[in-house]
């Protein structure tokens, strides 16, 4: 214990802050994590204006790696701004493990470039700073939003047996995997993005638009998808994150505008065909 507080202290996470143009916050696991929402887009998917935290949040998360870092996370970006921030990433030593979309029929058309980096903290995050600058993503912090929300949040809780948060709007849900995850040898938290995660956005009158990611081992993929599709839940997306990671995961986004609670219960019964905590 006391060596992995050694290496975590090892890097000046106030640095790194500094150098992405936004500070971070400490999550669980020892990872810091850095959001960026895209709140410069107006983005429209069947007649529902999508908030930042429902599917539109950019992140970058780091993890101590000895003196040294790992660096992974998701950038929502434009047809239009894809290719320069690949090019900006490469020249800075990040690679890319997936380029896709994540939603269905939006306006604008949006891409999601996933990346993993290895090395000095500080350059892997002046080196995203760059992409960030290709974008219009803004680097001012997002002003505190309200803790209420038009949704029967406790009612939600009890169905899908997890407490939620709001950001930004959204009620959200973040479901841990009951296995490790691991890639090259380390552990990567589920704050890294091994989390199944469930956003709820109000629509009105109870109901809600709904947008995420579940992260399924290959024999979950298609037990989740039929329970998905038995509650009505249009599936989005079906693709990997990563490349080396062990076990081999894979994730499934979704959306669905209807009453919240009866796609909580929707939601729940796909989480049980997996092994989540």
């Amino acid at each position: 214990m006391i060596t992995a507080l050694l290496l975590f202290a090892a890097i000046e996470w106030n640095d790194v802050g500094h150098a992405l143009g936004r500070n971070g916050s400490m999550q669980p696991g020892g990872v810091y994590k850095v959001a960026f929402p895209r709140s410069d887009l107006h983005v429209v998917v069947q007649g529902v204006t999508i908030k930042p935290a429902l599917a539109l949040g950019s992140w970058i998360a780091f993890t101590a790696d000895g003196d040294h870092a790992m660096v992974m996370g998701d950038l929502v970006l434009l047809e239009s701004e894809v290719n320069r921030v690949i090019s900006i990433l490469q020249d800075g030593g990040i690679e890319q493990s997936a380029v896709h979309n994540h939603l269905m029929s939006e306006s604008p058309h949006l891409m999601y470039v996933h990346f993993d980096g290895h090395g000095d903290a500080v350059k892997l995050a002046t080196t995203l700073h760059r992409a960030l600058e290709a974008t219009k993503t803004p680097f001012d912090s997002a002003a505190a939003s309200s803790t209420s929300i038009d949704l029967p949040a406790a009612d939600l809780d009890r169905i899908m047996r997890a407490s939620g948060k709001v950001n930004g709007g959204v009620y959200q849900f973040s479901i841990a995997r009951g296995n490790e995850i691991t890639e090259n040898g380390m552990t990567i938290p589920p704050s890294m993005g091994t989390a199944t995660a469930i956003n709820f956005q109000p629509t009105g009158h109870g109901r809600a638009a709904i947008s995420g990611d579940f992260v399924m081992t290959s024999n979950e993929v298609n037990k989740v998808i039929r329970a998905l599709r038995h509650g009505g839940i249009d599936v989005t997306a079906l693709h990997s994150h990563m490349l080396d990671e062990q076990p081999r995961l894979f994730f499934m986004h979704f959306w669905a505008n209807a009453d919240a609670k009866q796609l909580a219960s929707t939601l729940r019964a796909a989480l049980d065909e997996m092994n989540v905590k």
